[in-house]
């Protein structure tokens, strides 16, 4: 199954699939372990304190996004 990516309504980015696929890198280039996960939730609001993982903080600073997820530009 692909790896799929849920951008929330105000929330996580939700990401599913063959996760054994997924290669997740920290900013210090270091792999972060998924294997054996069916689902990851990514903070994207910036308030985690699990990042890149999200732990439910946007409810509780009310994260409103701008938009479910930006277009890239060409």
């Amino acid at each position: 199954m692909p790896i799929k990516m849920l951008f929330s309504p105000n929330g996580s980015i939700v990401v599913g699939g063959d996760l054994s696929q997924l290669k997740l890198i920290d900013s210090t280039g270091q792999p972060i372990d998924v294997s054996g996960e069916k689902k990851i939730w990514l903070c994207r609001c910036g308030a985690s304190k699990t990042k890149p993982f999200c732990d439910g903080s946007h409810e509780a600073i009310g994260f409103q996004a701008s938009d479910p997820a930006a277009p890239l530009e060409s």
